[in-house]
């Protein structure tokens, strides 16, 4: 039965499909956790019908988007002052962090042939901080943003939700991040003058390659030389390490055109640039102290959380089709139950323009 809009409005109908508020709220929240083959199965059997993927994907994908939307002109909102209200109670650590996941693209890249690329994921963290001594830091409520977009719209859609989080009005605000390519740029533009900290478990992987690249996979050298520049590092001596690291840099020789990109040189020589850049994030000792986190644990965990819907082998999407679906489950995905007040206080009918 085909309805026209006076009925979707009279009966509160939402928008993107003919179905109750409630059976939409079903809908969106199966797709924000599931492909939508298993969505329309699940669906079919508890209302019966010939509900398929398809038409779970284009719901979807309509759900999705429409949130897609409002966080762009939220964005605009802010920048033209209008800023998301913070919480009332300024929280004592609120800890961001940014990474990125892969994702499978239908098109592949015109420059690098692949279709592969990476999907953006920031997430925001409140915490009860540490005591210094025995009393870790306490997470508490996590929140995320994922989005295909570009570094420098990402950093806005970041800043907003920070906005939201009430990174302005905190009493210490934190960024926890494996340093990589992009990410500093954008913690610096959007959120100046904050202490950044170089991911710890970064930072020992690393390390590890290091071992393994002067010494050999798994032998006395490689792990007596490990602890050592562990020990150091524990200490807050990472300018020592450094040291360390251009020795044995030296040892085997400056990187050659030929070599590839795990070849022990490249893998030194690299590792000496990183700490040149960022050996001033590493002062852990000094972050113990104060009771702040030095893992970036719970930005590895929203990774993994987005990689589990959008990543696969058999799996290929459109720009506007993973887009709309990262939307969905940042959404569902987010501890503060943004999602409830979402589907509870959002209009069920929008007129359309003519």
């Amino acid at each position: 039965m085909a309805l026209f809009p006076p009925q979707r409005r009279d009966w509160a109908l939402p928008s993107e499909c003919a179905l109750t508020p409630r059976a939409a709220e079903r809908l969106a929240r199966e797709a924000a956790e599931h492909g939508e083959a298993k969505v329309a199965d699940a669906l079919r059997r508890d209302w019966g019908g010939s509900l398929d993927g398809k038409q779970v994907q284009r719901w979807a994908n309509a759900f999705g988007s429409r949130l897609a939307g409002e966080r762009d002109a939220e964005v605009l909102a802010s920048e033209s002052g209008m800023r998301p209200v913070p919480p009332a109670n300024a929280v004592a650590l609120l800890v961001i962090g940014p990474d990125g996941g892969r994702v499978q693209m239908r098109e592949p890249d015109p420059e690098s042939g692949s279709r592969w690329r990476e999907d953006k994921v920031f997430t925001v963290t409140s915490y009860v901080p540490g005591d210094g001594k025995d009393q870790k830091p306490q997470p508490l409520v996590t929140t995320h943003v994922a989005s295909m977009e570009k570094t420098e719209m990402f950093g806005r859609f970041t800043r907003v939700e920070g906005e939201r989080r009430g990174w302005r009005q905190a009493q210490q605000v934190i960024a926890i991040a494996d340093c990589g390519n992009w990410i500093d740029p954008l913690l610096e533009r959007e959120f100046p003058g904050i202490p950044r900290i170089a991911d710890w478990f970064h930072v020992e992987e690393r390390l590890h390659d290091c071992g393994k690249a002067a010494y050999g996979h798994n032998t006395p050298q490689a792990k007596r030389h490990v602890e050592q520049w562990l020990s150091l590092l524990a200490a807050g001596r990472a300018e020592d390490v450094l040291v360390r690291l251009k020795v044995e840099a030296q040892r085997l020789g400056a990187p050659r055109a030929k070599d590839e990109e795990e070849h022990p040189r490249r893998i030194l020589a690299q590792a000496v640039g990183y700490f040149e850049k960022n050996k001033g994030h590493m002062n852990y000792p000094e972050y113990r102290r104060r009771g702040w986190p030095i893992g970036s644990g719970n930005t590895e965990a929203g990774v993994k959380q987005f990689n589990k819907r959008v990543k696969g082998s058999e799996r290929f999407w459109s720009e506007a089709g993973v887009e709309a679906i990262l939307c969905l489950r940042a959404l569902w995905l987010s501890q503060d139950r943004r999602w409830d007040r979402y589907w509870s206080n959002r209009p069920a009918y929008l007129r359309r323009a003519a």
